[in-house]
Formats: C-alpha cells, sequence, structure tokens
C-alpha cells in the first residue's frame, strides 16, 4: 500500500506540474512589498522567496522549492538557529573600530533575549531590533528577456544599529531551464565604502554562500554529497578543493538536488560540507581562514551558480550544466 501512495504522489506531482506550467511565464517576479518577500516563479510554480525585512538579522532567500514543489532549504534550526537558508555574510572590523562584527552570528545581536532548546551554554538567539545586521536597501532594477530575468539589488552591512560597515551590490540571474528546474546566477560585489576592512573570521564561520539543506533532504536522512571528482559524503568533501558540490536525495520516491557551482576564477576554493545538511565554498584558499584587509573603495567579488534540478548528480547533469555554466552557455 506505501508504495502504491508513494506512486500516486509522484504522479500527482508530475501532472501539477505539467498542468501550472502550460502556458506559463518561464520567469515571473513578484515583489510583496507590505510583507519584504519577493517571489520568484518558474512556469506558473513558486520557486523561491527573497527575505528582506527590516525586522530580519540577514536578508536570505527561503523557501526554496524542488522541480516536484517541495521545501529544500529550512530557514531557522536548533542548535545552529543563526543558519538563514541561503545566506551570505562573514566577521568583518572597519578600521579605526576596536569591535570586530560578526554578521554570521547577527542572529544573537538582539535587545531581547529568547528560549532556545539545547544546551544552556550555547549562545541564545534574541529578537529584533538586531544590533547588527545585513539590510536590504533598494532594489536598482530588473528585467525579463525569454527564459532569464536579472535584478540587481543594493543591500548595506551595519554594526551598532546603523553604522554602515561595507555596501554590497547583489546580481542576480535567474534562468528557467524547463522541467521545473532552474539555475540561480548570484555575484556578491562588497565594497569598503566607509574605510579600510578587515576580513577575521576563522576558517569555518562565514559563508561565501552557506546553503541549509532541509533535513529530509539531508545526508542523515539518506541524501548524497558529491563533489566534482567523484567524492562523497562529509568525510570525502569537507575541507577538500572542488569546483562544485551537489546535493541530491529521494523525498516519497522523487529524486531531486540542489547543486552550487564555484565560478572558476583560477583560484582554489575548499568547502565546508555537513551530513546534517549545510554546505558551501570559502573564499579563494590565500584568503580563507587568514586576516587580510580590504582597503576603502575597493571591491571583492563572489561570483557561483545554484543549480535546482531533477534527478542524482548524474540524471541531473550536474557536471554537464557546470561545464556550460563556466563557459557562460548556461
Amino acid at each position: 500500500m506505501r508504495s502504491i501512495a508513494i506512486k500516486m504522489l509522484v504522479l500527482l506531482a508530475v501532472f501539477s506540474m505539467s498542468i501550472a506550467s502550460k502556458g506559463a511565464e518561464p520567469v515571473r517576479l513578484d515583489n510583496d512589498e507590505a510583507k519584504s518577500q519577493w517571489h520568484v516563479l518558474i512556469e506558473g510554480r513558486k520557486a523561491f522567496t527573497y527575505q528582506y525585512s527590516d525586522e530580519l538579522d540577514l536578508v536570505h532567500y527561503w523557501p526554496l522549492y524542488s522541480p516536484s514543489g517541495r521545501n529544500m532549504l529550512v530557514q531557522k534550526i536548533d542548535p545552529y538557529p543563526h543558519h538563514r537558508s541561503f545566506w551570505f555574510a562573514d566577521t568583518v572590523q572597519l578600521s579605526g573600530d576596536p569591535r570586530k562584527v560578526s554578521f554570521y552570528n547577527a542572529l544573537y545581536s538582539g535587545q531581547q533575549a529568547a528560549e532556545t532548546a539545547g544546551d544552556k551554554n550555547k549562545k541564545k538567539a534574541t529578537l529584533p531590533p538586531y544590533r547588527d545586521h545585513i539590510r536590504h536597501a533598494r532594489f536598482i532594477s530588473q528585467r525579463k528577456k525569454g527564459n532569464e530575468a536579472v535584478v540587481k539589488k543594493q543591500l548595506i552591512w551595519e554594526y551598532d544599529h546603523d553604522k554602515p560597515l561595507l555596501d554590497e551590490l547583489r546580481k542576480l540571474r535567474i534562468v528557467s531551464l524547463g522541467g521545473g528546474e532552474y539555475l540561480l546566477d548570484i555575484t556578491f560585489t562588497l565594497k569598503a565604502s566607509y574605510g579600510d576592512v578587515h576580513f577575521v573570521s576563522d576558517a569555518v564561520h562565514y559563508a561565501w554562500p552557506y546553503i541549509r539543506i532541509n533535513k529530509t533532504f539531508s545526508g542523515d536522512n539518506g541524501g548524497t554529497i558529491t563533489n566534482d571528482n567523484g567524492d562523497t559524503g562529509q568525510d570525502g568533501t569537507h575541507m577538500k578543493p572542488a569546483l562544485w558540490i551537489d546535493y541530491s536525495n529521494t523525498v516519497d520516491g522523487v529524486t531531486e538536488g540542489l547543486a552550487v557551482f564555484q565560478f572558476p576564477d583560477g583560484a582554489e576554493h575548499q568547502w565546508l560540507t555537513r551530513e546534517y545538511g549545510t554546505f558551501g565554498p570559502r573564499r579563494e584558499n590565500a584568503r580563507s581562514g587568514k586576516e587580510f584587509t580590504l582597503k576603502k573603495d575597493r571591491s571583492m567579488i563572489q561570483r557561483v551558480g545554484v543549480l535546482v534540478h531533477r534527478g542524482d548528480v548524474k540524471s541531473g547533469r550536474v557536471a554537464e550544466r557546470y561545464q556550460l555554466y563556466a563557459a557562460g552557455k548556461l
């Protein structure tokens, strides 16, 4: 009976997808300003939402749906409630100010204590307003053509409530690949507009970007982590150099995955991977876990692709699609 029920769910998902995609726009952008939520629909079905409320510690993307409509990410979970689904942050210090500001841990900078489960010695999550936060300033532009949309956003990394520390320009290119699959091509550009900025994070606690997979897709629940070298699992991929990493699993009889591509920049990048569901690329090795300074008015860039696909790493053609992405053909 269970196998029949699973098959029925799979057929229903495929049928629903075909109905939703028939005649729908390849990419649709809907901004709900009242809720500070910017939605992206692929072939008429919700793909992901950009959360940008001023009440947040960090802007982030959540939920993010698989081609069959399953939410692949988790927004907040113990024992690491500061993990923010799909996010970009670091620990930095403005020249002349003695305080090191961990935007990675911005959740703990709020003014009102909130109860959290787990070890009493762990940091306690807090509620807004947050002393340190990454704030959405404005949408600069957005355009659509064919199966693509390109959006540019201005963000500000602020500390002590309203002191600007870094400016961020975020460019997001969204590509509908058909069948509910899609690619996010994201370029994060940080600019030291307010003085020299020292990057002081260790080799682990920063995100360029990080993804937090929903536990139903995680390695702890049968998911598989694979990198471009064919290494698998946390033991085979953690702190190893890679061009891409894929996280795939079969949930209710449907196999789907999410891969992150490191855009080739001539440098080697190591990755953090966890069976419980967190993964993401580091900065280039020369600047990972090592303090360095971004001089005033200078910028630094991180570019990644995020592929949401059907099937596993092989049937989802992750290696092939990375090559197309790196060549500018995807």
